[in-house]
């Protein structure tokens, strides 16, 4: 797995799945949506710590500028 995320994308993933996370603790989001939410946001958290996306790949998307090296 070659990394394909940037900084600034794993950054806003990140952010996004925290507040995903802080909704859902909170009560905000529940039902079907807050659970899919919350695994959406533990995608985007696992793809960030690993700075891979695998949906990057199949659609042909590099947001890390040293991916072409």
């Amino acid at each position: 797995m070659k990394a394909n995320m940037g900084t600034v994308d794993r950054g806003l993933r990140v952010l996004i799945a925290l507040i995903v996370g802080y909704l859902y603790y909170n009560g905000t989001l529940s039902g079907v949506l807050g659970t899919v939410l919350l695994v959406f946001a533990v995608v985007f958290l696992l793809t960030s710590l690993v700075s891979f996306c695998p949906l990057y790949t199949l659609i042909g998307v590099k947001t890390n500028k040293d991916a072409g090296k």
